[in-house]
């Protein structure tokens, strides 16, 4: 929605603080610039084999430990580099065809940001009082003079007012100097389910007048994506609910969680119809996907149904090789580990992965119908899942099955008519369709794509 280049994205998401192995912890006093933004070059030879189109990074602005709790939204963090080895590596990628968006944090800042310093310093006679949600009849957790919002409860993380208009001056000028300096193509905003309506869609509007297509697209974990996804509003949101079915109806062996929640998305009378939503199996704020599954041989029939299926879809940097990852109740480093192309090929878990989902993505390249055509379900059972996208010429069907043995399912095609599918996805199998229907024989744990011949 809103944006012309986003359907025919497929997105790499890079957490770099990670990735490119800096300290857990910047030491404020000693904060020694390191140039680790050089570490991204290989990663762009990388995408160039691999075949994805968007690199999704952050954060990387100036902050005191994980990144999103900022110091400063207009340098960038010294454990990575600086603006200048920012911006040239941003020419680079650009350079390459590959669209650059930035990971951004605009409901809170760290303790560490500038005008927090100043409410330290000067309480109530702070000229940046009036920068967040203050208490002074109190003190707060850490025994500051005043008590404050956080998000979620965390005080190293104080919550902006946003409906003041200096603080959206303030980030609204970032926002503009990220594109004037790194030619930024969109935005993942952080907590956008917290973000005060207005201020979204007065930061809508400014990123409009920076660049027509620049893609808004918001982390939303509960709730009806239309109260943020409209015309004056964020492009797209993450589909949460489509990541849980991906994963849970394969551990649960049943496919009708999935076809239902697709269905209810996008299918006919689907509420989320004409939306470009992203699409993940995991990120860096949950368990690798690889960790999630009961059978690792289910990760083949999910990465179909994720490079398949309508949204955007987005690969979470070293999921593509099968890593695995948990989160504790006070750590999410394993899922945020450094890495490097080559290293994640020689130790992959799940070494043939990576070439099965190359593969995904050139035939999505290939099949406009993947990247935006229309969604109809053709066949579910517990095991077993079959859809269309598009309709007549250029329609693509995807069937899979999550069972440990071969499977056989006749599918019926909405058009009657007669010709063959294809399956661009295994060597160019031919199937017969008699009267619109097509009886699809299924390996286990795999799948098919294929394309209608007339």
């Amino acid at each position: 929605m809103l944006c012309s280049w986003a359907k025919n994205a497929a997105i790499y998401h890079l957490y770099p603080l990670g990735a490119l192995g800096a300290p857990p912890i910047r030491n404020p006093i000693n904060s020694e610039t390191s140039n680790r933004i050089r570490d991204l070059y290989p990663w762009l030879d990388y995408f160039d084999g691999f075949g994805v189109n968007t690199l999704l990074v952050g954060p990387l602005q100036q902050s005191s430990v994980h990144g999103y709790d900022v110091a400063d939204y207009f340098h960038v963090d010294s454990r990575l580099g600086t603006e200048e080895s920012l911006k040239e590596f941003s020419q680079d990628l650009h350079g390459r065809g590959l669209r650059l968006m930035f990971d951004a944090v605009f409901h809170h800042t760290g303790r560490e940001f500038w005008a927090f310093q100043d409410v330290l310093r000067n309480g109530e006679g702070s000229a940046y009082r009036d920068w967040y949600h203050l208490d002074f009849s109190r003190r707060s957790a850490l025994g500051d003079s005043f008590d404050y919002e956080g998000w979620a409860g965390h005080y190293d993380l104080a919550k902006l007012n946003l409906r003041n208009p200096a603080v959206k001056e303030h980030l609204f000028a970032a926002v503009s100097s990220w594109v004037e300096h790194f030619d930024v193509d969109g935005l993942r905003l952080d907590a956008a389910d917290r973000l005060d309506p207005d201020f979204r869609r007065e930061l809508a509007s400014h990123c409009r007048r920076l660049k027509p297509d620049f893609w808004l697209m918001g982390e939303v974990v509960h709730g009806d994506y239309r109260q943020w996804v409209h015309p004056e509003g964020l492009c797209s949101t993450t589909n949460y609910e489509a990541y849980k079915s991906l994963w849970s109806s394969h551990n649960d062996l049943n496919y009708f969680e999935l076809a239902y929640s697709l269905n209810r998305q996008f299918g006919a009378d689907g509420i989320y119809r004409g939306f470009d939503l992203y699409s993940f199996a995991d990120n860096h704020d949950v368990d690798r996907v690889a960790s999630t599954l009961n059978n690792p041989a289910h990760l083949y029939p999910l990465y179909v149904l994720l490079m398949t299926m309508p949204g955007v879809p987005s690969l979470y940097y070293g999921s593509e090789w099968g890593m695995t990852g948990r989160r504790t109740a006070t750590s999410d480093a394993e899922l945020r580990p450094a890495l490097c192309p080559k290293c994640m090929a020689e130790c992959a878990p799940h070494p043939a992965l990576y070439e099965v989902i190359k593969r995904l993505l050139a035939i999505r390249q290939q099949n406009a119908a993947l990247r935006g055509g229309e969604y109809t379900q053709l066949y579910v059972d517990h095991e077993q899942f079959a859809f269309m996208r598009g309709d007549g010429d250029g329609a693509v069907v995807v069937a899979v099955n999550s069972s440990a043995t071969a499977s056989d399912i006749s599918i019926k095609l909405p058009l009657t008519i007669e010709g063959r599918l294809r399956d661009v996805l295994n060597g160019g199998d031919s199937f017969s369709i008699t009267g619109g229907r097509c009886d699809l024989p299924l390996n286990a744990c795999w799948g098919r794509i294929l394309t209608l011949n007339f």
